[in-house]
């Protein structure tokens, strides 16, 4: 083999590393836009959510500035954050998730509920407490009405001892649901709920090319059917986000972290 030849193998094998490098980074740490428009006939006045979920104690940037960003720029009237804000088993990370929520409630309310990291951390009770100081509001089975709409939180404590219908609220305005693990579908949707958020699945982790396919989601096991996306069951939209950090697993592959934006309006609205 030939120096040249030797020099050619070396340089295909560095742009391979690179190219795969560029593609880790990019389903990692490029954060996307997915939004979704919903129409309800009790909406009396357009509404924006920006949805987030599993942050698992990342940061995008210093102080999380790409997301804080990313968020300002969509301008939404309240932001949903549905759990796994920390990460259990490796450092927990309260520092950056109090620092997201301190900068997030200067653009509009933050409503959060807790994920199951949250729900098996021994200083859970403490940190809720802080995450309150710093300015979201703290939803554990109970629920509070947003510009006309009832906005409910299910922690995961409360999902795991199957508490879900004790927080319906019993009156007729649009209900929202943030519960953080999306396989209980059935259950939201026989308590009555009109819109679900959720997190959880992480997008499957790893999601084949071309499809709309995660490889695994816990509590749903290999091949997921619930990772991402919309799902309507009867008269309940279900919005699944992928998430924007990693769990015990550190590699999404071909699933960017996610910003979901949701736009509720009444039909009367395009008249």
């Amino acid at each position: 083999m030939t120096w040249q030849q030797i020099v050619i193998i070396i340089a295909a094998c560095a742009g391979a590393v690179a190219l795969a490098a560029l593609f880790c980074w990019y389903s990692n740490s490029k954060l996307g836009v997915t939004k979704y428009e919903i129409e309800d006939e009790r909406i009396d006045r357009p509404l924006r959510i920006v949805h987030l979920s599993d942050l698992h104690a990342k940061r995008f940037g210093k102080q999380n500035c790409r997301l804080v960003g990313m968020v300002k720029k969509l301008k939404p009237d309240f932001i949903a954050f549905t759990g796994d804000i920390i990460h259990l088993y490796r450092k927990p990370g309260e520092e950056a998730a109090l620092e997201l929520i301190s900068l997030l409630v200067k653009i509009a309310p933050v409503y959060y509920v807790s994920g199951n990291h949250e729900m098996r951390y021994k200083n859970y009770r403490v940190f809720s407490q802080k995450l309150a100081d710093a300015g979201a509001v703290v939803l554990e089975n109970e629920y509070v009405v947003v510009h006309g709409v009832a906005l409910v939180g299910l922690g995961c404590a409360h999902l795991k001892n199957n508490k879900i219908f004790e927080v319906t609220p019993d009156f007729e305005s649009y209900k929202i649901l943030l519960a953080h693990e999306p396989q209980f579908i059935r259950r939201y949707a026989r308590a009555g709920y009109d819109l679900v958020l959720s997190g959880h699945a992480h997008g499957g982790q790893w999601r084949f090319p071309f499809t709309d396919q995660g490889v695994y989601a816990p509590g749903q096991g290999l091949l997921p059917p619930l990772t991402s996306g919309e799902h309507i069951l009867g008269a309940t939209h279900m919005i699944i986000s992928r998430g924007l950090g990693n769990s015990e697993f550190p590699l999404r592959i071909n699933n960017r972290p996610e910003v979901v934006v949701i736009d509720l309006a009444s039909p009367r609205s395009e008249q």
